[in-house]
């Protein structure tokens, strides 16, 4: 009955779905978070000593949203994670093992989030700091165009920071993002309609205590932010 049906469907040039060689098809994450002020990104160990992002191939039956969440699972030990497509790797020959396609996934989490022992590596600016295998650097760097995109849109969509913090935290959290300094005045200014006082102060640290804020509604930042956070 197979064998009639793939006979049986023939596309302009004659041939059947089965004439054509298929690709394998993988997926990675790109799991983002913040430690000692700098971007890093979750790895695992490959059997070669090298290290790579969480990643997984297709099982047959299964969608590109379950294999990646039981690659973040088995490889690294995370459950749970939110993530989302981030684009497909399809260059013929990204992976020495044979053709394969790989759909990769973003996901930004804060540190205590991530397993005890997670292996983290630094990322600097848009690169990342130790040599990942296949094209995953390459992944990474997306992953932090993807991160870039939405603080620019919305205060701290990934929830980096507590539900209550100070601008100056925000700020700091927005410059390890983005990888520069903000003037202090003019980053206030640009989020000061997207949180709203808490009525609290904050009270550990040294110094004076600090007015405590929280996201307002949406959070949403202006039209235009990415210029102030980018240029």
């Amino acid at each position: 009955m197979k064998q009639a049906t793939d006979t049986a469907w023939r596309d302009a040039d004659g041939k059947a779905l089965t004439d054509y060689p298929r690709p394998s098809v993988a997926v990675d994450v790109a799991v983002l978070t913040v430690q000692a002020g700098r971007l890093h990104v979750l790895v695992v160990g490959r059997p070669d000593g090298g290290i790579a992002l969480p990643g997984s191939f297709l099982r047959p039956g299964e969608r590109l949203a379950d294999s990646a969440e039981r690659a973040l699972r088995t490889k690294a030990g995370l459950s749970g994670a939110d993530f989302h497509q981030l684009a497909m790797f399809d260059a013929p020959s990204r992976d020495d093992r044979g053709w394969v396609l790989s759909m990769a996934h973003g996901a930004t989490l804060p540190r205590d989030g991530l397993p005890r022992g997670a292996e983290l590596v630094r990322i600097d600016g848009r690169d990342v700091s130790e040599p990942l295998a296949f094209d995953h650097a390459d992944m990474v760097a997306r992953a932090v165009d993807d991160l870039r995109a939405r603080y620019a849109r919305r205060v701290d969509p990934s929830g980096l920071l507590p539900d209550a913090f100070t601008v100056l935290e925000l700020r700091h959290l927005y410059e390890t993002v983005f990888d520069r300094a903000l003037p202090k005045d003019s980053f206030r200014r640009l989020v000061l309609d997207a949180i709203e006082p808490t009525g609290r102060m904050s009270s550990s640290g040294a110094g004076r205590p600090a007015e405590l804020f929280r996201r307002h509604g949406s959070a949403a930042l202006p039209a235009g932010s990415a210029g102030l956070l980018t240029d």
